[in-house]
């Protein structure tokens, strides 16, 4: 990948499998992916639900992806529009790619390699 190292974040209720709706994740799984493509598990952090039956508080939504800004990928199992385009305003581009963490995670690397490729080829 050329060097480039990137840090993802997973919203996961066990730390397993990427399961969890954005606005209803409690726990987020950092990971950092080095320049071999090597997964490293860096910490896991809370945050407060921003979906409460149906409703959405667009200030705790805020919150919680300040709090995961110093990410580039955000991994779910589902996200809305305005959490999607709120998480991009902060640099974190959101994938929908449910399930086991490796694997959703390797998913993800694949796709990022594959559009690198196309970006290069147009520039």
């Amino acid at each position: 990948m050329d060097s480039q190292e990137y840090r993802v974040a997973v919203a996961s209720s066990d730390g397993i499998v990427v399961n969890n709706h954005f606005g209803r994740a409690r726990d987020f799984y950092i990971y950092q992916v080095d320049h071999t493509e090597q997964i490293h598990f860096q910490e896991k952090r809370s945050v407060i639900p921003v979906c409460d039956g149906g409703n959405h508080d667009d200030d705790k939504l805020e919150e919680n992806i300040k709090k995961l800004q110093d990410c580039n990928y955000l991994l779910v199992s589902r996200i809305g529009g305005g959490a999607a385009a709120m998480a991009e305003r902060y640099g974190i581009e959101s994938y929908e790619i449910p399930g086991l963490i490796p694997d959703s995670i390797g998913q993800l690397t694949r796709y990022i390699k594959i559009k690198k490729l196309f970006e290069d080829q147009k520039g």
